[in-house]
């Protein structure tokens, strides 16, 4: 029997907003939607939609559209979302703290069995239900959850010896938010996130929409210079 093609990693990118688009009719009782809705709500063009959802095989009836609930829970198990998956995650900054303390990953299948962090301030500090464990128990705790996914909210500094340890230790999708460039060996999946590079393309695509100039920082800063 031969296998389906690989799904490209674009196209699992949207097939996650899909999701996401789908849950929120499912929740507000819709039972159809048309691929034109679907796509303007996920925010591609309808052809593009149809392509994605054509790796997915036969889904949705000329007329009527997409069944909602079936949909979602296609792409839910294409996704691998039909069971939860145990993350890890170092570094309780700002960023690390909010995250921990999101309610919306549980709902859908990601869930944190351990945060760690190498400040003493802030070990043993309960974030979501969890106590913030010193980074010298991260191979232990993954090694007893099983936890596959891994989140790096540290420093640029020490995210790759952070990434190092979470690869040896058995983890096999890193999510970095730290802004450097990470190596992993193998098998190991990193995705990047730099909220800086985000702000710099919008910021840049602001530009050539001819906006408005932005406000020079000095001159929002009171008499006698910034605070």
């Amino acid at each position: 029997m031969q296998s389906r093609p690989r799904i490209p990693e674009a196209t699992v990118a949207r097939l996650a907003v899909y999701l996401r688009v789908l849950t929120g009719l499912a929740d507000g009782g819709r039972r159809t939607v048309s691929s034109g809705e679907l796509a303007s709500a996920a925010g591609v063009n309808p052809a593009g939609l149809r392509k994605d959802l054509s790796h997915l095989g036969p889904c949705g009836t000329r007329g009527v559209g997409y069944e909602v609930s079936t949909l979602r829970d296609r792409i839910a198990g294409v996704l691998g979302m039909e069971t939860a998956h145990a993350c890890v995650l170092v570094g309780i900054g700002n960023l690390g703290a909010a995250l921990a303390g999101y309610g919306g990953f549980g709902s859908r299948g990601f869930e944190f069995v351990g945060l760690f962090d190498a400040s003493p301030a802030r070990v043993g500090q309960q974030i979501g239900g969890l106590p913030v464990r010193p980074v010298a128990e991260l191979e232990d705790v993954v090694a007893a959850t099983g936890a596959t996914i891994g989140v790096i909210a540290t420093p640029a500094e020490v995210a790759q010896p952070v990434c190092d340890r979470l690869a040896a230790a058995g983890v096999r999708s890193i999510l970095n938010f730290a802004p450097v460039t990470l190596s992993a060996p193998a098998g190991v999946d990193v995705r990047q996130v730099d909220l800086s590079v985000e702000l710099q393309v919008l910021a840049f695509l602001d530009k050539q929409r001819g906006a408005v100039p932005g406000v020079r920082l000095d001159a929002l800063a009171p008499a006698g210079g910034m605070a």
